[in-house]
């Protein structure tokens, strides 16, 4: 199988960006046992898309506890594994995929330390239940001792000059300077500022970082995980990588990263992408950009009579 090394080079002071054109357990089992700080992917969620084909529920989970088996392998001890996943849908009945998959992360031995809401508001319209307007991130550690830099992902504080009104600290500041933490749900809002709610869209046909991928995620979305879980020189694996979204959060971060994908042609434009970055010319959506909202027109549609 093909392998795409972008980037690579003796010198330490450059990062690596590889991509394994290949199945999933072929590119694990070139990965050294403890070498990954971030393990960070949104498996296929077995709904018959383009690069995947439908099987059984308990068929599914099956193969992708042997694919998590090899991700604790490669992960550090002191490393975190994050999760995304939406719902598994058949013959109309939703099946929640993060709940059927956090017995598997237990059994073997990993720590659930925040199930992540992330909110969106665009996608398919259903017909017969409620519009999906959400998927959770998992993230797992390995054991209690775990990087988390809070403060690189930190909002604006609500009240900044909020101070202590008694007791030692009286007058002065209550809160953190650099910001609060911005909560375990992350959603599509017009202002971060006085939410502390992140503000991330997925990626639709008008969306700068569009590509031919149909579950596209955000770079922005994996960013927040590289910044929070992984310091500078860290090394990131995504096993299920698309077109190469957590390899480009990784190189704006000064991150190493290894990307394991089956599909040749998402490979070869995830390669393109990775160019792109490095030439300066890759479209992308900055962290904190506000949403876009469509301007109302004067029109005023009459509501018909019979309603009341």
């Amino acid at each position: 199988m093909e392998q795409m090394s972008i980037f690579k080079d003796d010198d330490k002071s450059k990062l690596n960006s590889i991509i394994y054109n290949e199945d999933v357990f072929k590119g694990l089992s070139k990965i050294d046992k403890q070498s990954m700080k971030l393990v960070i992917t949104s498996p296929p969620y077995n709904l018959g898309k383009s690069y995947e084909k439908k099987i059984g529920l308990s068929s599914y989970l099956d193969w992708q506890k042997e694919v998590i088996k090899e991700l604790c392998r490669v992960l550090k001890k002191n490393g975190s594994l994050c999760w995304q996943v939406g719902n598994f849908v058949d013959k109309g009945e939703v099946y929640p995929l993060d709940i059927y998959f956090y017995p598997i992360f237990k059994e073997l031995g990993l720590k659930l330390r925040n199930r992540i809401i992330w909110h969106f508001n665009h996608g398919l319209h259903a017909s017969k239940r409620l519009s999906g307007r959400y998927e959770t991130l998992l993230w797992f550690t390995k054991n209690d001792s775990y990087t988390f830099n809070l403060d690189d992902i930190r909002v604006p504080s609500k009240y900044p000059g909020k101070r202590h009104f008694k007791g030692k600290k009286k007058g002065l500041p209550s809160g953190n300077p650099l910001g609060k933490n911005p909560s375990d749900f992350w959603e599509l809002i017009r202002e971060e500022f006085n939410s502390g709610i992140i503000d991330i869209p997925n990626v639709k046909a008008n969306h700068p970082e569009k590509t031919s991928h149909p579950c596209q995620f955000p770079i922005e979305l994996i960013e927040r995980c590289v910044l929070a879980f992984t310091n500078q020189e860290d090394w990131i694996l995504d096993p299920f990588a698309g077109v190469g979204t957590t390899a480009l959060a990784a190189l704006k971060n000064r991150r190493h990263s290894i990307c394991i994908e089956k599909d040749k042609d998402y490979c070869n434009e995830a390669k393109l992408r990775i160019k792109d970055l490095k030439a300066g010319v890759l479209k992308t959506r900055k962290i904190g950009t506000k949403i876009h909202q469509p301007k109302l027109t004067d029109k005023i549609t009459q509501i018909p009579k019979e309603w009341f």
